[in-house]
């Protein structure tokens, strides 16, 4: 079971304090300086949702930071997640919580009527990636994306007050997308982390099919059979992104280009991937400053 936050060793227990006891301006700045491929709070979005957007992807961010950042015990990183699970049930309670970041976070849930159960998701696939290291089959793999990815695809559709079913669809299309692209990018940098020693997130069925092994991730050795894999891969996630596309059509205005930015972004990377033909080991795809003009271009003009 995992720890309460009084077990917790100092070290831990202070950066579990620390991120509870952040603000919104905390909250802007951690939005726009970590490294994305897509933007986060970007300022096409309507100035009144820029806050919101900023308080989901910090919350996010740093219970993601809790299960992959630092040197940690497993137990320790679970209990950090568990931390963000209790002030969850307050807020879910109607009870008051003594972390002034949290206090925002639930006034904001409170304003926007934005569901919890996306939050919960979230940190359940984070807690997730602490103890599983491998996908056996596409469907696991699409379930962890249904709780790491598609919740804030989810919430941002409350947010903009346009979360129908339909449209809830192409989102989820659209998040399980991206959230594969980031896996396909970081195929070398998940399998080297210093916590999650040879963690892959690519189907074992799918690899021995295509004749892949762990031992090539290891030694980075690209082939006919890993290009093969990887485009393969690709190809699915162009697939998906593309189901999702009508969304960035129904969503009005300045909500509807922000959504074409990130399709935008996403079909980036693809081409990227793509042209190196998923050598993701000597050539990792990353959106570049030169990139997000061409983004734009395309997403005013589609």
């Amino acid at each position: 079971m995992a720890k309460t936050i009084a077990e917790m060793d100092t070290f831990a227990k202070t950066e579990l304090l620390d991120a509870m006891n952040g603000n919104l301006a905390d909250s802007l700045t951690l939005s726009q300086t970590h490294y994305e491929n897509f933007p986060v709070a970007s300022h096409f979005l309507p100035k009144h949702l820029r806050n919101p957007i900023a308080l989901i992807y910090t919350f996010a961010r740093q219970a993601d930071d809790f299960a992959d950042e630092g040197n940690h015990r497993p137990a320790t990183r679970l209990a950090n997640l568990q931390g963000f699970k209790q002030q969850l049930d307050l807020i879910k309670s109607n009870s008051k919580t003594k972390s002034p970041f949290f206090t925002e976070f639930g006034d904001m849930i409170r304003e926007y009527n934005l569901p919890l159960t996306p939050f919960y998701d979230l940190l359940d696939a984070f807690s997730q990636d602490v103890t599983k290291t491998h996908y056996a089959n596409f469907f696991e793999l699409l379930d962890y994306c249904r709780r790491s990815a598609n919740p804030i695809g989810a919430l941002l559709l409350h947010l903009f007050g346009k979360a129908t079913p339909e449209n809830l669809i192409y989102s989820n299309q659209i998040c399980t997308a991206l959230q594969l692209i980031n896996f396909y990018q970081d195929v070398a940098i998940d399998f080297e982390n210093d916590f999650h020693r040879s963690r892959v997130y690519l189907c074992q069925d799918e690899m021995r099919e295509y004749g892949v092994t762990e031992a090539q991730i290891a030694s980075q050795h690209v082939n006919k059979n890993w290009e093969r894999f990887m485009l393969f891969n690709i190809d699915r996630a162009q697939t998906m992104l593309n189901e999702g596309k009508p969304l960035e059509h129904i969503l009005p205005g300045r909500i509807g280009l922000e959504m074409r930015m990130i399709i935008g972004g996403g079909d980036r990377i693809l081409y990227k991937l793509r042209n190196v033909r998923g050598d993701v080991f000597k050539h990792r795809p990353q959106l570049k400053a030169w990139d997000w003009p061409l983004i734009l271009l395309k997403a005013l003009l589609t």
